[in-house]
């Protein structure tokens, strides 16, 4: 099979230092970009590298060091958090103990020179390759955070209101936040702090990245938007595929076959079942986890279609002395997950195997150097039948053992064991022609996967130029749909204006009797301005929404409670005459009396409102204005009366004295 699987979703940048060093000025990087199968070169500044990596967005940024690109973990950090959401930054030669490149490039194929630029060229091939390790240091955790876009000091109005209106931005941006994570069905926790009017801020913590996120980062007026990713505590490796150890493999055949992965230390891997697959997609699906070194049954002897799974890897066998128990079976595979009976069996028989291999294992590992490959050594131990000396003899000289001296010898009978070896030279070559055959087999499946990948490579950009396009005509959509609402809204403002300035044209005309365009039925008529409550409160909002001037005629819909200040307000505005209902303080009346503002009962005068203004008739306000006079004058007199006792018993009362 193609060790390709299909890395590029667009292109591939391999990148390696040209001159300078990342911890000094003007560092200069060997860039080649390979898309699948041409190579652009060129040598940038590490500014331009930034610049193309932002604009281009490939799949991967490739090199062999990933501190040529940083001179220390924090900027590593700052560089991965930089890179575009579609962008991983792969470092070829391994994890925290990296290989030399040259190595990793002979092993796998690629072309390698000590040129920067061929070194640029072969990490971009080997990460095309699906070679190297993803350095990761964010996790794909997203917290979108929605907060005030100012202080909250005094602005252009009090600072309640003022506080008030940005608080109340915040919880709306919030409220269109939450509603466009659901729509994206994106699985979310929400945290908010609520303050006076709104939201001081609300937090989203989205599992998803950034780039599968409907929010952006911005900054609007009141309110403003930061999208940051979860940090890991350090930096993480993640391997691009899967190494291909070697394994131990459990198959129970049938009508449904199913197959188990079990690592040489006894770890489940994968378990899979399928009605439908083949034989060869059986075979792809193992050759795809690891290299088997041994096949196991469940049952003996064992079946013939696990003989010829075992036969196709060269695999040693394992079968159990008797039928394994479906309790012991059971017993064997408890503590691992199963969907069916045939996958429990399959891990079980690999389970087993694993078991009755154990000491064999322990002791290859335990005559075993530092630095050679365990699975390698195990595998021909246990399916070649080689001796663990032979075998690092083997592994360890490239070529051993002294030439033979040549001697003739006569013909003669061949003993039992030499027959033994030509019965096996003979197995061996019909293996090596079975091994052909399936050779050939896969070449023709590697080409007709390069042809697929071709076809999926122009699929996928076609399909990643639509969501470009989709994306955009979203974006526009929601402006058309803000633009829509911020309309009916100043449409709403300005149809309440119209009805304020009608009502205060007809105020006006009121107001002007004299004019020729005032109806007849309007003439003796007189308006009359409502203040809801006597309070300063009240009286300031009833002159802001109409005014209220001299002569006015003013109507105190509940006159009771105030006191000195409220009544020296009124008086100020020197009204004609004050209509109330209920009582009027002693404080207050004294003062109006004082000014010589008439006051009279609302219930003696016939209204009519409309809206926030009223009319009366002429003659009924007339009528409670010389009522008023009237009250006035037997108050004057009531007053100069008491005045004069006073001053008589004040008299009388300094003569008893003398």
């Amino acid at each position: 099979m193609s060790t390709r699987t299909s890395a590029l979703d667009a292109v591939v940048f391999g990148v390696d230092i040209q001159s300078g060093d990342v911890r000094g000025d003007a560092p200069s990087y060997a860039l080649a970009v390979y898309d699948g199968e041409d190579v652009t070169r060129d040598v940038v500044t590490h500014r331009k590298l930034r610049r193309l990596i932002d604009d281009e967005e490939p799949a991967i940024v490739a090199t062999d060091n990933m501190y040529e690109l940083a001179a220390d973990k924090d900027q590593l950090i700052h560089f991965l958090g930089s890179l575009p959401a579609g962008t991983k930054l792969v470092q070829v030669t391994g994890a925290e103990q990296p290989e030399p490149l040259s190595r990793v490039a002979k092993r796998h194929g690629i072309p390698y020179g000590k040129d920067p630029m061929q070194e640029a060229e072969a990490a971009a091939r080997l990460a095309a390759h699906n070679v190297g390790h993803e350095v990761s240091a964010f996790t794909d955790t997203t917290e979108v955070k929605v907060s005030r876009g100012r202080s909250t000091g005094s602005g252009g109005w009090s600072e309640d209101r003022y506080t008030r209106r940005i608080h109340g931005s915040v919880r709306k941006r919030a409220r269109e936040v939450e509603s466009e994570l659901e729509d994206a069905n994106l699985e979310y926790e929400r945290d908010v702090r609520e303050a006076y009017g709104g939201f001081a801020n609300a937090v989203f913590t989205v599992q998803a990245r950034p780039s599968d996120i409907p929010v952006s980062r911005n900054r609007s007026g009141d309110v403003r938007v930061e999208i940051e990713r979860e940090r890991r505590d350090g930096i993480e490796f993640k391997p691009l595929v899967k190494r291909r150890d070697h394994v131990i493999v459990g198959i129970d055949p049938g009508t449904t076959t199913a197959v188990a992965i079990v690592s040489l230390e006894g770890d489940v891997l994968d378990v899979w079942s399928s009605r439908t697959s083949d034989t060869a997609d059986v075979i792809e699906w193992i050759v795809e986890r690891g290299r088997p070194i041994i096949v196991a049954a469940d049952v003996t002897p064992m079946p013939e279609t696990v003989e010829k799974f075992r036969r196709s890897f060269d695999a040693a066998g394992w079968v159990p002395d008797s039928d394994l128990p479906v309790d012991e079976k059971q017993h064997r595979t408890r503590d691992e997950p199963y969907d069916n009976d045939h996958q429990r069996d399959a891990m079980a028989a690999a389970l087993y195997a694993v078991d009755a291999h154990e000491d064999q294992f322990d002791r290859i590992a335990g005559k075993l150097p530092p630095g050679i490959d365990r699975g390698e050594v195990t595998a021909r131990v246990v399916a070649g039948e080689e001796s663990v000396e032979a075998v690092l003899r083997d592994l360890t000289d490239d070529e051993s053992g002294e030439e033979e001296d040549s001697t003739t010898h006569e013909p003669r009978e061949l003993t039992e064991e030499e027959k033994r070896i030509k019965s096996l030279e003979r197995q061996v070559e019909r293996l090596q022609s079975h091994v052909e055959t399936l050779e050939g087999r896969v070449e023709e499946r590697d080409e007709r996967i390069e042809e697929l990948e071709s076809e999926l490579t122009l699929k996928r950009r076609e399909e990643r130029t639509q969501v470009r396009k989709d994306r955009e005509v979203s974006r526009l959509e929601r402006k058309a749909n803000r633009l829509e609402r911020e309309r009916d809204e100043a449409r709403e403002a300005v149809d309440e204006l119209e009805r304020k300035v009608e009502r205060m044209k007809a105020l006006w005309k009121l107001d002007h009797s004299n004019f020729s365009d005032v109806s007849a039925k309007k003439e003796g008529l007189v308006p009359v301005k409502v203040v809801e409550k006597f309070t300063k409160g009240a009286i300031r909002e009833a002159d802001e929404q109409y005014g209220l001037a001299s002569d006015d005629v003013v109507y105190l819909r509940d006159a009771s409670g105030a006191g000195r200040s409220t009544a020296e307000l009124l008086a100020g505005f020197e009204p004609r005459v004050i209509l109330k209902d209920g009582g009027l303080s002693e404080v207050a009346d004294e003062i109006l009396f004082d000014e010589e503002i008439p006051v009279g009962p609302a219930d003696d005068v016939a209204m009519q409102e409309v809206d926030e203004l009223a009319v009366a008739r002429e003659d009924d306000v007339e009528a409670v204005i010389d009522d008023w006079h009237d009250r006035a004058e037997e108050r004057r007199r009531d007053r100069k009366a008491s005045m004069v006792d006073q001053l008589i018993s004040e008299h009388r009362a300094g003569d008893n004295e003398v």
